[in-house]
Parts: structure tokens; sequence; C-alpha cells
């Protein structure tokens, strides 16, 4: 596969794949990744190598695939969290449950329009994704977003868990 120029991909490769290694290294801070990176644009190049338009320069291409590659991996990276050891069975949040036994969450939850009640109470008590959230109510994820952001605005306008020492006695809103 030739260019104008008669530059084939493989003369391509030769020539600039030690230079993008190392700026995959750059992006990852480790040779492993930096590898994966590398091969990952190297296949994509090659299968779109008809189509780069700046033949002369496709490092762009590939160095762009890369950072994309990278983003991705990274989003994938950050939603795990690897732990040495089994986290606890059990966790006693105290200002949770005092929550749960403060009337007034009760009250401020029933004050709330029907379906942003059912979107955090489906959320947070039932623990449910929104798209969970969006098959069961028969509404969008978007509407449950937005639902959510709206009903916990008001519930942090119109309602302020009750304190240790307000929580056997009277309560100040």
């Amino acid at each position: 596969m030739d260019d104008d120029d008669g530059v084939t991909y493989e003369e391509y490769v030769a020539t600039r794949a030690q230079a993008l290694l190392r700026y995959g290294f750059v992006l990852t801070g480790n040779a492993d990744d930096a590898a994966d990176l590398l091969q990952e644009g190297l296949i994509r190049l090659r299968g779109a190598w008809g189509r780069v338009v700046n033949k002369h320069d496709p490092e762009g291409y590939v160095r762009k695939i890369m950072a994309r590659q990278h983003i991705s991996m990274w989003r994938r990276r950050r939603r795990e969290h690897l732990v040495d050891s089994v986290p606890e069975r059990h966790y006693d949040d105290r200002g949770l449950e005092r929550a749960e036994h403060d009337p007034r969450l009760w009250e401020a939850l029933t004050a709330l329009p029907r379906r942003q009640r059912a979107v955090l109470v489906l959320r947070y008590y039932e623990d449910l994704s929104d798209e969970e959230i969006a098959a069961t109510l028969g509404i969008s994820r978007g509407t449950v977003r937005s639902q959510a952001a709206r009903a916990l605005g008001k519930l942090r306008a119109d309602w302020r868990p009750a304190t240790a020492s307000t929580a056997g006695g009277h309560h100040e809103r």
C-alpha cells in the first residue's frame, strides 16, 4: 500500500514505532500499557491507511488514536476499585440510621411530587440504577436524573437531619 510519496505502511511503522512507543509511555507511565496503545494505534492505522487524509503525516492520526484509547483505559480503570482484602461485611452509618428514623425526612419525602419521590425511593432505598428506575417508571434515564436532582434540591432546602442533641427532643428546621 503506497501513498503518493511511495511510503508504505510497513516503512512508516519501521521508522516511527519507537517514537510512538515513547509517546505511549509518556501517556501511561507504564511500558506494557504503552505497548498496548501502540499496537492498537497501528492496527487502526493499518485499516485506515488508504483513508488517512494527510498521508504525509499519519503520526497525528496514530497519536490521536493512542490518546483516545488511553482515556478509555483510564476511565475503565477508574471505575474499578481493586483492594487487598475483602471489605467489611457490615458498616453502620449512624448518621444514615438517624436520618432513616427521623419522621421529618418521611414528611419531607411525602411533600415531594409523586414521580420525584418514586425516583428517590427506588434509587436510595431500593438501590436501583438509573436504567432500572427508568424501566420501572416508564421514563427516560435523563428524566430519572432530572427528577432526582430536583427532588434532592427540594429536600436539601426543606429538611436538615436531626443532630444528636435534637434527636431526642425538639427539632429545628
